[in-house]
């Protein structure tokens, strides 16, 4: 193959990947193009790459999965290539011939492995045909696949042929749940990867998810970057990974490291690309699948192996060996990845888009994040909700853990609810450390984690966090405006020195004492503060709380209520004499009404299951609601009737649309 050259890139993605991408683009001195959605148009993204196309409005068929808009911008910029990260279009075998018959280079590997691998059915018969073990599966339409149904070794796993990533993916634990089951996975791939094929597949208890990372070139060259073990899941989407596997012996580690080796080979594999394997509890593997991409995990193995995975990717695609050879290959010490979702782990982890009103990046020593922004903005509910990745590396597994722990206190974001602490009590748990898991861990351990988390909020004192409110709260006009005259600061309060607080809808009596121009004495519910502005920067606060020095971030969201990171964790704050006039109390009270059915975030009505006139019982699924490209079945909380119903099916929806009377 002829080396080619590469001199400027088109990166046809979003979000923390296509930040990663560019950032090795500049660091190659190769010219960078992304392309964005209306609803990127201030995205870190675009703002970091050279150039920037405009992919319009609408759904992702129009956007991001449209591939006639993603070559016309290569073309009309004068890229060179095209990179597609992973997701959307990294898995398209008609956007790989788009691309070459407009001599564009594909920086991955060709369409026919692509489709062979990229087809988990084909993919499974392939490891089958070469001695590779695999699980037992059933493939076919939804009705040859229920006539079967009777004969299935449950529990079974339902998975989408065409994706990966959890999407389209549901676990079916007895005969009559499988058919709902189907249409709902059918639906959500068809959603996210543009084909409703699904298969069927035994699912191993108490398993283990451990995958081997690949970099082949066009000279016959592969190898392997060692392995990561991605157990950690929730929604069947994996949120920690680490490498080396914890769980390994060294004799297993290798047989699964030449079994990923030996099947890239014998399909001629090109460019990077992962192998991933299901273990038992007896370490025996089986071929799960093979992405043939790049992995949101990869850096990983970036940080044990000091290898820029995007760097060789593009080396590859220029049709140039590999600057590696497997014996040059060091994998040092121990890394940790966290994924950041802007999502609600005590409900059911379903996704929060909304408005991030403070961001800031951990500056621990051996830690590196990839992330999507950079600023305060808005998380839209059109995509995936990872917001950003924490990657940390140190000599071992212990002080990785450790490592990741004090970072991810250190890492703040606000305005939405996140899973960070609920990260932080993972990674604090026994079963955790002992390496005591599976990949139903999160379910396993569900009221541990959140109880684990309400108990390190309320270990905090509340009279700190308030104070530390209070601080922010009245200097505000300093922050703002640099004003220096404390009484113009103080405002309402030079008259009013008693009061409330509420936090986390805790009511505090506040009495102020003394208020100086950097000093504040009084008492909370008749204890006694004493603090002292220290400084600020942004969102960032520096206090002199009762002879301790403390770092506070705060910011205000848009119901106008304050936001108070404190050790790690944010609560909200107000003042009850000050009225928050961007708050809905109306529907607020109303959302708990029992007759209202409403989203628990935006979204699209997909399926609607009732209509009106029909008696229905506590639990029953009334609406299907898509979100961040997750279905959210919206349920009754009693018996009742269906009055009215508001919406209809593909209809776009907020989270204060009524969506169901119920009388």
């Amino acid at each position: 193959m002829n080396t080619k050259k590469i001199h400027k890139v088109l990166i046809a993605n979003r979000g923390e990947i296509a930040v990663r991408i560019i950032r090795t683009l500049k660091r190659l001195h190769i010219e960078s193009v992304a392309v964005f959605a209306d609803n990127d148009a201030e995205a870190l993204h675009r703002r970091l790459a050279d150039e920037a196309y405009p992919l319009g409005n609408g759904p992702l068929k129009d956007t991001y999965l449209n591939i006639a808009k993603i070559i016309d911008a290569a073309l009309d910029s004068g890229a060179d290539a095209i990179h597609p990260g992973y997701g959307f279009l990294s898995e398209n075998p008609d956007f790989v011939e788009a691309c070459q018959a407009n001599n564009l280079i594909f920086i991955g590997p060709d369409a026919d492995t692509m489709r062979l691998m990229g087809n988990k059915i084909a993919a499974r018969q392939l490891a089958i045909e070469h001695g590779i073990p695999v699980t037992f599966g059933l493939t076919g339409d939804h009705s040859q696949i229920l006539e079967q149904a009777a004969t299935l070794p449950y529990p079974v796993l339902i998975k989408a042929a065409a994706g990966g990533g959890g999407k389209g993916m549901h676990i079916v634990h007895h005969q009559e749940e499988l058919k709902d089951a189907l249409e709902r996975a059918s639906r959500e791939a068809a959603n996210y990867f543009g084909d409703g094929t699904v298969f069927v597949e035994q699912y191993i208890e108490h398993p283990r998810h451990i995958e081997v990372q690949i970099l082949a070139d066009h000279h016959g060259n592969v190898i392997h970057l060692h392995e990561r073990e991605c157990t950690l899941q929730r929604r069947y989407q994996k949120i920690i990974e680490e490498s080396p596997s914890p769980t390994l012996n060294d004799e297993r580690r290798q047989a699964l490291l030449d079994t990923a080796v030996k099947l890239c080979k014998e399909i001629g594999y090109k460019n990077a690309g992962t192998v991933e394997f299901i273990v038992d509890t007896d370490q025996r593997f089986y071929f799960l699948e093979m992405n043939t991409r790049i992995q949101v995990e990869h850096p990983v193995t970036e940080m044990r192996t000091g290898i820029d995975i995007v760097e060789e990717q593009l080396r590859i695609a220029r049709g140039k060996e590999m600057g590696w050879t497997q014996d040059m290959i060091q994998a040092q010490g121990h890394a940790i990845e966290l994924r950041l979702y802007a999502e609600d782990p005590e409900n059911g982890f379903l996704p929060t888009p909304g408005r991030v009103t403070a961001y800031h990046e951990p500056q621990v020593r051996g830690t590196r994040v990839d992330s999507s922004i950079d600023r305060p903005c808005t998380v839209s509910e059109a995509y995936d909700p990872m917001i950003a990745k924490l990657i940390c590396h140190a000599k071992d597994r212990q002080a990785a853990i450790e490592t990741a722990q004090h970072a991810l206190k250190d890492f703040i974001i606000q305005g939405l609810t996140t899973n960070k602490a609920y990260l932080w009590e993972v990674i604090k748990h026994p079963d955790f450390l002992a390496n005591q898991i599976d990949t139903s861990f999160c379910e396993t351990h569900r009221d541990d984690l959140l109880n684990a988390l309400n108990e390190s909020r309320n270990n905090l004192c509340i009279n700190d966090i308030a104070v530390s409110f209070l601080v922010y709260d009245l200097l505000k006009k300093r922050f703002n405006n640099n004003t220096t005259n404390v009484w113009e600061e103080i405002g309402y309060w030079r008259y009013h020195s008693q009061f409330n607080i509420e936090v986390e809808g805790r009511k505090l009596a506040v009495h102020i004492a003394q208020a100086g121009p950097r000093k504040i004495e009084g008492d909370l519910n008749g204890k006694p503060f004493t603090v002292e502005f220290l400084g600020h920067d942004q969102h960032q606060l520096k206090i002199m709380l009762n002879g301790r020095t403390e770092t506070v971030y705060c910011s205000v969201n848009e119901e106008q209520k304050t936001i108070v990171n404190f050790h790690g964790l944010n609560f909200t704050c107000f003042r009850t004499d000050q009225l928050n006039e961007d708050y809905d109390y109306a529907r607020s009270a109303e959302a708990n009404d029992k007759m209202m059915l409403v989203s628990p975030m935006p979204g699209k009505v997909v399926k609607i299951n009732v209509k009106e006139g029909d008696e229905v019982s506590k639990g029953t699924v009334m609406i299907v609601v898509e979100a961040m490209k997750m279905e959210n079945n919206i349920t009754t909380n009693t018996n009742a009737k269906v009055k009215r119903i508001l919406v209809a099916e593909n209809e776009m929806v907020d989270n204060k649309k009524q969506l169901i009377e119920l009388i």
